[in-house]
């Protein structure tokens, strides 16, 4: 079911760059499975699974740049607010 991973150097921009494409790709694909292309709604599926992988390796915001409100609790808590 899993394919081997491997792994990859791509920066922040390039994953960008991918995730924008895949995005693309999926309104095209939905469009033509909506015309009734069974191949199209199978390759639609793997398109967003792909998505949603590349999704979650997408490198996540410091919580220190999260930190500039009062009303972000998990930065209260952490003791990474700002006084």
């Amino acid at each position: 079911m899993f394919a081997k991973a491997h792994q990859l150097d791509v920066t922040a921009s390039d994953l960008k760059v991918i995730e924008a494409a895949l995005h693309t790709q999926t309104k095209i694909l939905d469009v033509q499975a909506a015309a009734g292309g069974a191949a199209a709604r199978s390759q639609l599926n793997e398109v967003k699974r792909v998505l949603a992988h590349v999704s979650q390796q997408k490198p996540v915001k410091s919580l220190a740049s999260n930190c500039n409100s009062w009303f972000n609790l998990r930065c209260l808590f952490s003791g990474k607010a700002r006084v």
